[in-house]
């Protein structure tokens, strides 16, 4: 019996299929490269290109593999660019959702662990976010997000569904020196690739109420966040309960500031990030609890943020020229 990766060519989702593999719970990957890297999909794990969209490919990989589970991915993640791409955004992570849940559904295949957001909560008025607190998406991503949780629990309600869903903020490091966060929106990998072409990372903003008045964020080992995944689906295998949604999040944060000074340590680059103004609706600090995660997914921070900094770097040192731009 195998679990399906939906996006399981993509940063995260190949993370999570080699903890699968370790774990010898038999992942099949289902991917259309759109964001993807296909040498992300080690050797040997079944490899189906194709899109969610595409009902008789999702179909025939579910009969094919022998699927008991799936673990949900894939999706249209960029949340600024959701706002000017919405039809594109809801397409992606709501129709092609519904694709996937009808054709487990008509198999009887009744395991899904969700891959949410934490978009989903907008900017959040309290210190710490837990499971408990309001739901207010600010962009497409982020509802579009939503709505896959919802409709999970009607699927859970219709069909007898068994699932959870896991928010998490900012994903960062490396698992491996041959993955590679490619994302062109995201911190690291846009100081990284500021550094590697001579130009000077920025700070956009100083004067926040934080201890260095830069932004407070949450960030989290892409490798602890795999082990997660890996934790719910054995759970749901076992057929033991699961909540509907778990935050994995540091319960600390860390400053931009503190990210640019210990990328500069690690890298050996000596550099001193421009500061710029605010940028229109930054939250000051964004920091998630993750206690009810460490109750039932052994959820926990094993990697410090020097360690986050330098598997990444070591990452996007070993993709050097060939890195996608």
């Amino acid at each position: 019996m195998a679990w399906l990766v939906t996006g399981g060519a993509g940063y995260i989702g190949a993370h999570v299929v080699r903890a699968l593999q370790k774990a010898d719970l038999a992942p099949v990957v289902i991917d259309d490269l759109s964001s993807g890297i296909a040498a992300f999909v080690p050797e040997g794990v079944p490899f189906v290109r194709a899109n969610l969209l595409d009902r008789a490919a999702v179909g025939a990989a579910l009969d094919e593999h022998d699927v008991a589970g799936v673990i949900h991915i894939a999706g249209f993640k960029y949340a600024g660019v959701s706002v000017t791409r919405p039809l594109h955004t809801y397409a992606q992570n709501v129709s092609a959702m519904v694709v996937l849940l009808e054709e487990l559904a008509a198999r009887g295949i009744d395991k899904v662990v969700f891959s949410s957001s934490a978009a989903t909560y907008g900017t959040p008025d309290v210190d710490l976010v837990t499971e408990d607190t309001g739901l207010h998406p600010e962009s497409p991503y982020g509802e579009t997000k939503l709505i896959g949780e919802w409709l999970l629990r009607d699927a859970e309600v219709a069909h007898g569904l068994r699932h959870t869903s896991l928010r998490y903020f900012n994903v960062v490091g490396s698992g491996s020196t041959d993955l590679f966060d490619a994302s062109p929106h995201n911190l690291f990998p846009l100081v990284f690739d500021m550094l590697y072409r001579g130009a000077t990372p920025r700070i956009n903003g100083e004067d926040y109420p934080t201890p260095d008045g830069t932004c407070v964020r949450d960030y989290i080992h892409v490798a602890d966040l795999a082990l997660a995944h890996v934790a719910a689906a054995r759970r749901l295998a076992a057929g033991e309960p699961l909540e509907r949604v778990y935050n994995l999040g540091s319960g600390d944060g860390h400053s931009v500031r503190q990210i640019m000074d210990t990328i500069r340590e690690v890298t050996g680059i000596d550099f001193t990030p421009e500061v710029h103004e605010r940028r229109p609706g930054d939250p000051a600090r964004i920091v998630a609890s993750g206690e009810l995660a460490a109750r039932d997914l052994d959820w926990r921070m094993r990697h410090d943020l020097r360690e986050m900094v330098a598997s990444a770097w070591a990452a996007r040192q070993q993709a050097g020229d060939t890195y996608p731009r």
